[in-house]
């Protein structure tokens, strides 16, 4: 049973990729194929299909994000999250799934996340266009997995 989900669409971090992969085509176009020109058109296109979306689905026992079509994807487990937080990352994070000052960071578009912080110490930040509506489901839902 599903008690949250939520989908964010990258919208600057599709156009952009197709922006490149047309610039790409047309520079290929006019100037002649060159593989490498092909190779970054391909790269373009594995990171628009995995990377396009970002969907956080909360249970009765895990956070559970995932990338596009699901390919790239993480849990957390519920009774585990001691607490969770939202927060405006830095510009400097940027987007995609890396290490931050504040833990791995998951995100698709924008400033904006909940930072949960796990038994053990780990961080994380999933990024969300709907913060408070974030992390309201997630204090519910680990309240409720605690009982």
């Amino acid at each position: 049973m599903e008690r949250y989900r939520h989908t964010q669409i990258g919208y600057f971090l599709i156009v952009t990729l197709i922006v490149s992969i047309v610039v790409i085509a047309i520079l290929t176009k006019i100037q002649g194929f060159h593989p490498i020109a092909t190779a970054v058109v391909i790269v373009l296109g594995v990171c628009l299909v995995l990377f396009c979306t970002l969907t956080v689905v909360i249970d009765r026992e895990f956070v559970k994000i995932w990338f596009g079509p699901g390919i790239i994807r993480k849990r957390f487990l519920l009774k585990d999250i001691i607490s969770c937080r939202a927060v405006e990352n830095s510009w400097s994070c940027g987007w995609g799934i890396h290490m931050t000052p504040h833990g791995v960071l998951y995100n698709v578009s924008g400033l904006q996340a909940v930072e949960i912080k796990m038994k053990g110490g780990a961080q994380f930040r999933i990024g969300t266009d709907v913060p408070q509506e974030l992390e309201r489901a997630i204090r519910q839902a680990s309240e409720t997995a605690l009982r």
